[in-house]
């Protein structure tokens, strides 16, 4: 019997406590290991437990709450991983399994010295029988490994309705009074879509300086940082052909160096593409890159039923109006939140075939950042050019 834990999707090292969504295919190999069943091979515990701390698996247990318990902080749940790498997958453990959690454990303080994890720190498992008869993938797993990188994450964006609300916008920057002034006749200063016309700079980029719609008035402080948000193309799900939102993109990333009553003086110290004057802000939130041990792609002659992919979760968008994808390509899924996706979840990407026929194996895809009706992933591996509109079967 699987157990499904529900909770809130990663959004913060702070704010947020990510649900533990485990793989709705579990290891099929399973077999009898003392007065327990489970998938992996567990070594016997450290004889000496004085020295070394060993936690017996219940049922219900999963890495992520165990970090919390012994640890102080379930974002360390990798560190157990770490220790205990006969588990192939973090989101399957099995009761009666033995975890070595260490005598020592990094503290929390040094969390950002290390890479960070998303939380798919896997579920507790209660199995009562193996399950006969059912492919078994082959799995080469070695230690885990981040499934991108930070610019993944924070030069990506999300899809979300129109209208979406921001708390401030980049209002001016200094390059719009570095030119000469000439007013001959009166002449009104104009405008154009980046900003003053005889600006010396449109395009900005890391160092420069920005003037920001907010000041002490509006509770800004010194220090505070902010993602720069551009609204971008309309998307339309490929599937549905209704509207499924805007893309709003990550451009940058801005902190302000000073306060006045209502203004503020910030610096870009990211930048993804050019931030341009009349970029929308909204405060940073610090989001690690998930981990993975990688396992081998689902064989090519079992493929998901094509009945189970008929409502299955679709790759709706990519930037730059890409059209072939591969390995390395960063997309979004129609999925989020709200449907329990997670950081670190990774999927079988398929194409449906001619009636009558097997979907066929494309690739896979690896989660990384999930919003509340849709998610950033990257493609982890690729058999054949990935398109918009291909379905997802999470592995």
């Amino acid at each position: 019997m699987r157990v499904r834990l529900s909770g809130f999707v990663l959004a913060s090292l702070a704010l947020a406590v990510p649900c533990l969504h485990a793989a709705d295919r579990p290891p099929q190999d399973l077999h009898q290991v003392g007065d327990h069943w489970t998938a992996w091979n567990p070594p016997e515990p450290p004889p000496d437990p004085q020295t070394t701390q060993v936690h017996i698996v219940v049922k219900g247990d999963t890495l992520w709450d165990l970090a919390k318990h012994y640890y102080g902080n379930p974002y360390l749940w990798p560190q157990i991983w770490e220790k205990n790498q006969y588990i192939l997958d973090a989101h399957w453990i099995y009761p009666g399994d033995p975890l070595v959690l260490g005598p020592e454990v990094a503290p929390a303080d040094n969390l950002a010295e290390t890479p960070p994890a998303d939380g798919t720190g896997g579920e507790g498992e209660e199995v009562t029988a193996p399950v006969p008869g059912v492919l078994t993938p082959a799995a080469a797993a070695g230690s885990p490994v981040p499934l991108g990188s930070e610019s993944d994450i924070y030069c990506s964006g999300y899809i979300a309705p129109e209208g979406q609300e921001f708390p401030y916008s980049i209002v001016g920057t200094e390059y719009e009074r570095l030119g000469p002034e000439f007013k001959l006749g009166g002449k009104p200063d104009i405008t154009g879509a980046y900003g003053r016309v005889d600006t010396a700079k449109y395009d900005l980029s890391t160092g420069d300086i920005v003037y920001l719609d907010g000041g002490r008035a509006r509770g800004l402080t010194p220090g505070s940082l902010f993602t720069v948000i551009s609204p971008e193309a309309r998307v339309v799900h490929p599937v549905s052909r209704q509207l499924a939102g805007r893309y709003y993109h990550y451009v940058g990333r801005v902190r302000v160096l000073s306060v006045q009553e209502n203004t503020a003086i910030a610096e870009i110290v990211q930048s993804c593409d050019p931030v341009h004057v009349g970029a929308l802000l909204q405060p940073f939130e610090p989001e690690p890159v998930p981990l993975g041990r990688m396992t081998a792609m689902r064989p090519v002659n079992y493929p998901a039923p094509a009945e189970k992919l008929a409502d299955s979760p679709v790759i709706l968008f990519s930037i730059d109006d890409v059209i072939s994808l591969g390995q390395d390509h960063v997309v979004y899924i129609d999925r989020g939140a709200d449907q329990d996706v997670t950081p670190g979840d990774i999927y079988t990407i398929y194409r449906t075939n001619r009636e009558g026929l097997p979907p066929i194996v494309i690739g896979e895809l690896a989660v990384l950042s999930v919003h509340k009706s849709s998610s950033v992933a990257k493609i982890i591996e690729s058999r054949y050019p990935v398109y918009i509109g291909d379905r997802l079967d999470l592995k």
